[in-house]
């Protein structure tokens, strides 16, 4: 299994926090990879508010190829970050880790927020079909505000690699994962947290469904539907369809993955819709077991879990700062002063949702609505 860690707080704090808690769940991954992404960047970032951010891992070569690249399609550099490397030993250094912030190509300046975002997307595809087939470039992220580092080793060390126990770097909401996906190979595009759009999630867990949602998604016509190096991924494109492409609130996300049996449904006041999205979005319905934690763009955050309720996963806090974790030590290593009567541990009907700013935690359960 895998071992999630997620903070969401009004105040900017170091992922190394994130990572600290993962330590404590140690016996529940192998160590095999860390995936870092950072929303409500603080810190160097902070001065930059509002304008894209470009997550790679790149060679020599590649990083030529990217340069050239946002050069011809207009992007023109504001500042760039690079994680002070230290040598770990079974950590093996690539050329380039990079976050580099841009700014957008004139001819889209004065446009539609939804046609900035549509840029930035099929911009990073671009880029990702030049650089995968050599491997000359990993891109993982490309937006506003959000950063996203990854990388093969055990996740303390991947910190202290990456030198962020001792750098500035900061956000209001950290996503970390430890161990890359089961079912592939380790490969950086199979390591979680996911992105797109504004939506990021991790999950800890096995999508036994994975085909008829991969083909479903990609039946959409959205060019960001693709990749699926690890079958989780898909747990972020369904987030993004539902609350972004068909505008249904956050929490029906939770009846699109895990719809309840009709006479269930009967019983909500919504009950028209619910039915409605449980017929024509059936193919989305997952097969776990799972856990899922993600964020939207207005920086809500969440945790849902599938019918099976066989992934562990616990939420905790207070009005200010809140975690997300898979287990109670991570937890404790975050939030060690908070109230641990009121932890909430989500079953099959739950889906815990926190309010932009860590205001507050909400319990929607799908039997009452």
């Amino acid at each position: 299994m895998c071992r999630l860690s997620a903070i969401t707080s009004s105040e900017y704090f170091s992922p190394m926090e994130n990572i600290l808690a993962l330590e404590t769940m140690k016996e529940g991954h192998d160590g095999s990879g860390l995936g870092l992404m950072l929303k409500d960047l603080g810190g160097p970032f902070e001065e930059f508010k509002g304008y894209p951010v470009l997550s790679a891992v790149c060679s020599h070569s590649g990083l030529g190829l990217l340069d050239e690249y946002m050069k011809e399609n207009g992007f023109t550099d504001k500042w760039v970050w690079s994680p002070e490397i230290k040598a770990v030993p079974g950590i093996e250094r690539r050329d380039h880790y990079i976050a580099k912030v841009y700014d957008y190509p004139a001819s889209y300046k004065a446009k539609p927020w939804k046609e900035k975002e549509d840029l930035l997307m099929n911009t990073r595809l671009a880029i990702r079909q030049i650089g995968e087939p050599d491997g000359s470039i990993f891109v993982f992220s490309f937006y506003p505000d959000v950063l996203t580092l990854k990388e093969v080793g055990d996740p303390l060390d991947v910190g202290k690699f990456f030198g962020l126990d001792r750098s500035d770097l900061s956000a209001r909401i950290v996503l970390a994962q430890g161990r890359q996906n089961t079912n592939y190979a380790i490969y950086l595009y199979a390591c979680h947290p996911f992105f797109i759009q504004g939506y990021g999630t991790m999950t800890n867990g096995e999508n036994t469904a994975f085909l008829p949602i991969r083909e479903f998604l990609s039946g959409r016509g959205n060019p960001g539907y693709m990749g699926y190096n690890s079958d989780s991924e898909a747990f972020t494109h369904i987030l993004h369809y539902t609350n972004r492409q068909l505008g249904y609130p956050l929490q029906y996300y939770k009846d699109v993955i895990t719809p309840m049996k009709d006479e269930e449904i009967a019983a909500r006041p919504d009950a028209p819709a619910v039915r409605l999205i449980k017929k024509s979005l059936r193919p989305l319905c997952i097969d776990g077991p799972n856990c899922v934690i993600g964020f939207a763009p207005d920086g809500s955050c969440f945790m849902a879990q599938d019918a099976k309720k066989l992934r562990p996963g616990v939420v905790g806090g207070a009005n200010g700062k809140f975690a997300l974790m898979s287990e109670v030590c991570g937890l404790d290593s975050a939030i060690p002063r908070r109230a641990g009567s009121r932890d909430i541990f989500p079953m099959k009907y739950d889906m815990v949702m926190i309010a932009p700013g860590a205001r507050e935690v909400t319990v929607w359960n799908q039997q009452h609505g």
